[in-house]
């Protein structure tokens, strides 16, 4: 693994920031596939949305600060096991990496398709499979291209005493968020896994026009873009087409 991007900041850097209403359940044992670890439901008091932080047993043995992931919910990637992205492969990283290392991870509800919603999400999938990237295709259906809010997450973390992280995460925008609300990130973690035939556009995109950190293997051939004008686009509303996903 490699060790990681060092973030300078020092003690001036801290951004005021606004309380964000978050409740707290209790915390419980999670023996998973993986491990042993803890887990905590919180409640967004804003939204009604519920998250879990799931936690290693024992705090880092190193003496560094702990790991965290902050990992957006997607059904298709993290239950179902769809290669059309990566996200499955890297929530089983990251508790691996939890489980040794120590750390958080804040599984994020409500940010399905980057935020844009599960129905919204297979929409943008059938458009991307008459070639349209994935910042496209949200913007094809009038759609942000990234409409997760990370107040939430950074609140919770506060409230469980993460305010000094390394972040488990390839996204610098991440790092740039938690920074905005309080909490300093002193490591990037990268969480890149092998790429795949089925999402490695979808990488190239993310690293290209989303400044993810990524290598990827060059050495796979790239998808051509499509011409947006050539292209037709299925409505942001239900209909009753049939074609197939």
């Amino acid at each position: 693994m490699s060790t990681g991007t060092n973030v300078e900041a020092g003690a001036g850097d801290a951004v005021e920031h606004t309380k964000h209403p978050v409740t707290a359940g209790p915390i419980v044992k999670l023996p998973t596939a993986f491990g042993e670890f803890v887990a905590q439901a919180f409640t967004d008091d804003a939204t009604g949305v519920e998250h879990l932080a799931v936690s290693s047993a024992q705090p880092p043995s190193d003496g560094k600060p702990p790991l965290v992931r902050l990992h957006s919910e997607c059904l298709t990637g993290d239950v179902f096991g769809s290669y059309r992205c990566d996200c499955g492969e890297q929530l089983a990283f990251a508790l691996e990496m939890i489980h040794e290392h120590g750390g958080t991870l804040l599984y994020l509800r409500g940010q399905e398709g980057r935020g844009i919603g599960l129905a919204n999400k297979i929409k943008a999938y059938a458009l991307q499979e008459v070639g349209f990237d994935t910042v496209e295709a949200n913007e094809q259906l009038g759609l942000p291209v990234d409409a997760r809010c990370y107040k939430a997450a950074a609140q919770i973390l506060a409230d469980m005493g993460l305010t000094e992280i390394r972040l488990l995460s390839n996204n610098p925008d991440k790092q740039n968020r938690l920074a905005q609300a309080g909490v300093r990130v002193v490591e990037m973690v990268p969480t890149e896994v092998p790429s795949r035939t089925e999402n490695i556009r979808y990488l190239q995109t993310k690293k290209d026009r989303m400044e993810h950190r990524l290598i990827l293997d060059q050495n796979t051939p790239a998808v051509p873009s499509a011409d947006p004008a050539t292209l037709s686009t299925p409505s942001n509303t239900s209909n009753t087409g049939t074609e197939t996903l």
